[in-house]
């Protein structure tokens, strides 16, 4: 027995055992296993110290006899390698770096090859072809009944049963089995849950429950995250982990080394979240919170839910409306599209109709959509005949503007500027291409500086969208993923400060490596029912949202979203708790999209008493911060 610091190492002719004190590591010299227990002995899981590295058109299978070997450091920490023959590298490693308070693991491989396209990546498991005669795809061992998964999902589960699959990342929408893009990208770190807290204890579907929990994190720098998504793939008692690349990183001659899969213990999940911001923060790679101006914090008006109550009426009111025209402008009978509603003549009404019962924003944001095109966000002058001037007018009112803004849609660009499939059609902007990040600059510039039209900042929305697919063409290499959007994204905050300092810029981008290019994070559009089908309250849901955000991105304003709220009911209670959550958001004007139910003269009432003592409380807590109470 040796004794690493604080790590005891015991050695015999088949396994090493590390002692640490937040963990246990029994390592197999004889085959690629590892059991990881916590310090009271119970057993998380019997690792699996395969790992594949596909490469496109060349799976990586590992064969052969695996060589271990177990290494104490000079700085207490001890290394353990596995090597193993692979069918698409020259060599092949999974590394265990032990320290005292986690485990961190990556692969490592090399190549001669100078042009090696990184498909998938999967830890923790892999295909392969064992001495023993086993051979297929080889997992971890589930020991834990639960997985905690830090982003909104539907049906509404944020501690699911550990054999339940997950994903995170920045590909998802409203389709089946893809609506895990609410944040995109969330923290990088699923937990899992010891037997103390199983997913069929007591505890609602948004429910974060302290005890025994391993945090399982992807840690690397942006330039590193050039994957799509990570996902925690389970198949009966087993599980393994997998980063989604696509063939959109290059692997020169020489070799590549994977981003770490950390395992460190926590007493929740949301301490797991905090822990690896931390450690993302400890080496850089976190940037804190920006300088934030007072206006950041003033009560927003978003038109987005009164565009969609709207034509919620329309639809199924038809010519009752047709004949709404008191401000020059006729609706069109029948049924009708939310966007088609962005119109400069609709904003005029609803801020009229809130001020008429004292709500006064100081900002506003115009929803989707004002732009002609997408992909240029060249104003629709049909809906905004004079957005520059409507927008002098605001300010003259004391108040700030935001222009939504659709992430990666390409449309109106030059193909060139895009990413596109194999018969040559745009899918996506492509921010590999320094002309399309130039383009989006030059775009950012019009729509801020006082030379163009002069707005406030942006509503960075459709993050999710990323464009996925190893057939898909692009202008360079190695941007793809969470850092083409980072690439999208820095783009528009550098270019919208330097035209505006305090410009402000909003996204649902919930990872902590994104706080140097997110001003202010979304709590984003609203879900439905539980896994038994049963309607989770809207304040549940905003809540769990809300502890996600501030523990991945502390000191960041928080706008708290409000769309869509499924009745009158909820949409008063959930206002009621927001200047809680963060910054006060107003969705609603003149009725409930999904209820079809008015929004009355006395609620309205509430909403302007709410937003008065919000005010109230924070210009009461400035002066607290200002004048330091005499000793």
């Amino acid at each position: 027995m040796q004794t690493t610091q604080d790590i005891t190492v015991t050695r015999s002719a088949t396994e090493v055992v590390l002692v640490a004190p937040a963990y246990t590591l029994g390592v197999a010299l004889t085959r690629p296993r590892a059991t990881i227990a916590g310090p009271d002995g119970e057993l998380w899981s019997d690792l699996s110290l395969l790992a594949s590295v596909d490469r496109v058109g060349l799976p990586d299978e590992s064969s052969g006899p695996t060589a271990v070997t177990v290494e104490e450091q000079q700085d207490g920490s001890v290394r353990v390698t596995v090597l193993s023959d692979s069918s698409a590298w020259a060599t092949k490693a999974v590394v265990l770096q032990c320290t005292p308070g986690e485990v961190r693991a990556h692969v490592e491989v090399t190549t001669e090859d100078d042009d090696a396209r990184i498909a998938d990546l999967t830890m923790f498991g892999g295909q392969a072809a064992l001495p023993s005669g086993a051979a297929g795809t080889f997992r971890s061992g589930i020991r834990f009944p639960s997985v905690f998964v830090p982003t909104p999902t539907e049906p509404i589960q944020v501690v699911r049963l550990s054999n339940t699959q997950a994903q995170l990342g920045v590909v998802g929408d409203a389709e089946p089995g893809r609506l895990h893009g609410i944040f995109s990208p969330p923290p990088l770190v699923f937990a899992l849950g010891r037997p103390s807290i199983a997913a069929d204890a007591p505890h609602g579907p948004t429910d974060m429950p302290v005890g025994d929990w391993l945090g399982v994190s992807v840690v690397a720098p942006i330039a590193q995250l050039g994957f799509t998504t990570y996902r925690y793939d389970a198949l009966d008692g087993g599980f393994l982990l997998r980063l989604t690349y696509e063939g959109h990183t290059r692997v020169r001659a020489g070799g590549w080394v994977s981003p770490e899969f950390v395992l460190r213990p926590a007493g929740a999940p949301l301490t797991a979240i905090r822990d690896y911001r931390d450690d993302l923060a400890a080496r850089g790679w976190a940037p804190p919170a920006p300088e934030q101006a007072d206006w950041w914090h003033e009560p927003i008006f978003c038109g987005w839910g009164a565009q969609c109550a709207l034509a919620v009426r329309m639809s199924h009111e038809g010519e009752a409306l047709a004949t709404d025209n008191a401000d020059g402008f006729v609706l069109p009978a029948g049924a009708a599209f939310a966007p088609d509603l962005a119109r400069q003549h609709l904003y005029d009404r609803w801020l009229r109709r809130l001020a008429e019962r004292d709500i006064h924003p100081g900002t506003v944001v115009i929803d989707d959509r004002w732009q002609a095109d997408y992909g240029t966000n060249t104003v629709d002058t049909e809906k905004w005949p004079d957005l520059r001037g409507w927008i002098d007018e605001r300010h003259a009112a004391g108040q700030r503007v935001l222009l939504w803004f659709k992430a990666w849609d390409p449309t109106g660009l030059p193909p060139e500027l895009t990413v596109r499939d194999t018969a040559g059609r745009p899918v996506a902007v492509d921010p590999s291409n320094p002309a399309y990040l130039q383009a989006l600059a030059e775009q950012v510039t019009r729509m801020v500086s006082a030379d163009g039209l002069d707005a406030d900042g942006f509503k960075v929305d459709f993050t999710q969208r990323a464009p996925s697919g190893a057939s898909l063409r692009t202008h360079g290499d190695d941007v793809w993923g969470i850092n083409a959007l980072h690439a999208i994204v820095r783009t528009i905050h550098e270019a919208a400060k330097a035209a505006k300092p305090d410009a402000l810029v909003v996204t649902h981008t919930v990872h902590p490596s994104f706080g140097d290019v997110t001003d202010m994070v979304r709590l984003n559009d609203v879900l439905e029912d539980s896994v038994h089908g049963d309607p989770v309250p809207v304040g549940d849901q905003l809540r769990f949202r809300h502890d996600i955000a501030a523990a991945a991105l502390p000191g960041h304003a928080i706008d708290t979203d409000q769309w869509p709220m499924p009745n009158r009911e909820e949409w008063l209670a959930y206002a009621r708790i927001q200047p809680q959550l963060g910054v006060p958001a107003l969705y609603y004007v003149e009725s409930i999209d999904n209820s079809r139910e008015t929004v009355t003269d006395a609620d309205l009432d509430e909403i302007a008493a709410l937003w008065r003592d919000y005010r109230a409380d924070r210009a009461a807590a400035g002066r607290t911060q200002r004048e330091p109470s005499a000793v």
